[in-house]
């Protein structure tokens, strides 16, 4: 296999004006970045800040020893388990797990760390020590070694054999280079460049690596694998993007609902002042009551609003977080250090997608004024005008319905709710943010996927088939709040079972006097009948059903007399 990277690359200088502004500060220390860690929210902080961190909360212990043994308790004291711990991201507030092995083990950005060289390089003085002796000032830079070198180590690079021929420049002609590689060190052979990908295990690897842990894994040059890699990066990239244009456009829609209460509220208002000009005092105190209930209905409507306002932001900014740092790292990034990062990267942008909001807003406007509604007596006045809201109250949605605690398997089964508002009063209109889950009690997998219809009045049909017998939890659900009676229990049964006999008043009218007819009922007559007569000893004295002897025609049958397994000869009975 011939290595694709042997010629050096030729950095291409940018004017410093169309430069984007370099990502090289903590935002906790505001310093430099000093070895530069990327949590999974894709904040970049130094290693030191990160380790000040109070841990969030404990998720486990890494290993374990059940054995009680005098010497597994020595083994435990030698070799105690490593909690595995969660921060709070200081940026975002997000909680985040840690790698089994701390904050040591998070994905190094690779990229800030080249942004930080080139922030140094421009500022006065620039202090880049050199890369061989590590003790003196960096004034050359080997673009072939990617190594900074002090005047001695560059004397010393060009007099031997092996390097002089590199492509060697001064430290300030590289002040308008848009970025500066640096050969990436395998951190298991610190002497070894990453310049490899194992595809089994997902991760660059070096020489050694191919021939020790990653021994007959797949593996190719990393310039020959990132295509296949970036181009993954890029779907998840553009799937986000589609999400962020979303949020933004919900985010308008509730600004725009928020405005348009706010205007009716305005309006209302003036329609009250002009009604209780009339009435003096008694108006008066009529107008400030109205004007107080539209206030608290107003804070009412833009706290919702407000809620899903600050969920969506914060949603936008989480998202907008994963945009900016993906396209900057697929735009600025090298093809390792895409590598490097597109596990937490893809993890991040995964778990964005997946979260479920809604794009409609969780409040409305409406709000009417009624000059016509009597609102009582004020003073021994008949005043009238009240404010009607129709907006739906989960707490006064009912639910109604046979099959709203007991079903039959693999039957369909429904129920019905109706929507009020907060008078109590039925909504007449659909619309509404209806949710139901049936989930099985004891099997937490296994759940019904009901069907559910918007009759347009207020009212929403639900119907569904249960498979599995058992108890399940029902949550019925308006505008993401629990409906009066949410949650309850739902019984599933077996199959209803139908008589397989007649419904008769005996057997020796039903068929027609034969001798050897029986009946579940157990009655018997003289005369050599061995069924039941009505009259005679042994007759329940009632119609009933020949096959298991219960009263009620329209009943489910047990499958035996009164609930009993019948014997083989019982089962004659009659079947016309």
């Amino acid at each position: 296999m011939s290595d694709p990277q042997q010629q050096p690359k030729i950095m291409a200088k940018v004017p410093s004006e169309v430069r984007a502004p370099p990502r090289t500060r903590c935002p906790l220390c505001t310093e430099l970045f000093l070895a530069p860690k990327i949590l999974p929210c894709l904040h970049t902080f130094c290693l030191p800040c990160l380790e000040q961190l109070e841990p969030f909360s404990v998720l486990g212990f890494q290993g374990d020893c059940s054995s009680d043994s005098s010497s597994d308790r020595s083994c435990l004291l030698r070799d105690l388990p490593q909690p595995l711990l969660s921060i709070l991201c200081p940026v975002c507030d997000t909680e985040v797990d840690l790698p089994p092995g701390g904050i040591q083990e998070l994905t190094t950005d690779y990229l800030a760390l080249n942004e930080v060289l080139l922030e140094t390089l421009q500022a006065q003085g620039h202090g880049v020590v050199c890369d061989l002796c590590v003790d003196g000032e960096a004034a050359k830079r080997c673009h072939t070694c990617k190594a900074n070198l002090c005047h001695f180590c560059s004397q010393a690079h060009r007099r031997q054999r092996k390097t002089a021929s590199h492509a060697v420049v001064d430290m300030e002609d590289l002040k308008g280079y848009n970025r500066i590689g640096k050969p990436i060190l395998c951190l298991s052979h610190p002497s070894e460049e990453l310049k490899l990908f194992c595809e089994r295990c997902d991760r660059p690897v070096c020489r050694d690596c191919v021939v020790d842990k990653h021994r007959q894994h797949p593996y190719d040059f990393t310039s020959n694998v990132i295509h296949k890699h970036g181009d993954s990066m890029r779907e998840l990239l553009k799937s986000t993007q589609q999400q962020v244009g979303a949020l933004e456009e919900a985010l308008h829609q509730v600004e725009g609902v928020g405005s348009t209460i706010r205007s009716h509220v305005e309006a209302v208002a003036a329609e009250i002042h002009a009604f209780a000009d009339g009435y003096i005092q008694a108006i008066e105190e009529h107008r400030d009551r109205l004007l107080k209930q539209l206030d608290d209905l107003k804070v009412q409507k833009e706290n919702l609003l407000h809620l899903q306002k600050a969920q969506l932001e914060q949603l936008l900014l989480d998202m907008r977080t994963g945009v900016e740092f993906t396209e900057h790292l697929l735009t600025n990034g090298s093809d390792l250090e895409i590598l490097i990062t597109k596990r937490v990267v893809a993890s991040r942008l995964k778990r964005l997608i997946r979260v479920d909001y809604s794009v409609h807003p969780g409040g409305d406007d409406g709000i009417q004024f009624s000059p016509q509604e009597k609102a009582g007596q004020y003073h021994g006045y008949e005043v009238f005008g009240a404010v009607l809201n129709k907006a739906v109250d989960p707490a006064k949605c009912i639910l109604q319905g046979e099959d709203l605690h007991h079903a039959r398997q693999n039957q369909s089964a429904s129920f019905t709710l109706l929507c009020n508002d907060a008078l109590g009063e039925q909504m007449g209109r659909g619309g509404e943010f209806v949710k139901v889950t049936l989930v099985h009690k004891d099997k937490k997998d296994c759940a019904i996927k009901p069907a559910i219809c918007d009759n347009g009045d207020g009212t929403y049909h639900v119907s569904y088939t249960p498979e599995v017998l058992g108890t399940y939890i029902v949550c019925v659900s308006v505008k993401g709040q629990h409906v009066q009676g949410s949650p309850f229990t739902l019984t599933v049964k077996n199959k209803f079972r139908k008589h397989q006999g007649v419904f008769h008043c005996c057997t020796f009218c039903s068929s027609g006097g034969q001798k050897a007819a029986r009946c579940a009922c157990g009655g018997t007559m003289p005369g050599g009948f061995q069924g039941c007569g009505h009259g005679h000893k042994g007759h329940p004295g009632s119609p009933h059903w020949s096959c298991c002897g219960r009263f009620v025609k329209h009943s489910e049958c047990p499958g035996g007399p009164l609930g009993k397994t019948l014997q083989r000869s019982l089962l004659r009975t009659v079947a016309l």
